[in-house]
């Protein structure tokens, strides 16, 4: 799969904290000190759109290719993996020779957990 760059350019607790002083204070460098946070949460949102984005259409790709396989073999064709080959190949993601699918499925459970 495509990966994307992990950055944390807002810091939302700053933004959230600009938020709560205005609407406490109600002084103009309050108000402008939330404004000011205002582009930079734009930003993010388009950024984090764009990710989403990209990750929708590979995951897409990737379970085209998947159902591709399924229905290559079930047509008897010679060589149905290759949809899948190829999908998993353009990402740079087919496994090392030597893994064995044990292995690869430990991998994937260890990162579900690390994102939890």
């Amino acid at each position: 799969m495509t990966q994307i760059a992990s950055r944390n350019v807002v810091d939302l607790d700053a933004a959230r904290t600009h938020h709560q002083l205005a609407c406490q204070r109600r002084t103009r460098a309050a108000l402008w000190a939330t404004t000011s946070d205002i582009p930079v949460l734009i930003a993010e949102i388009t950024r984090l759109r764009s990710s989403l984005a990209l990750s929708r259409a590979s995951y897409a790709n990737l379970l085209a290719s998947a159902r591709a396989t399924l229905a290559g073999d079930r047509d008897g064709e010679l060589e149905p993996l290759l949809y899948l080959r190829h999908e998993l190949d353009s990402h740079g993601q087919l496994p090392p020779h030597d893994m064995h699918p044990s292995e690869l499925l430990a991998l994937t459970t260890g990162l579900r957990e690390s994102l939890r």
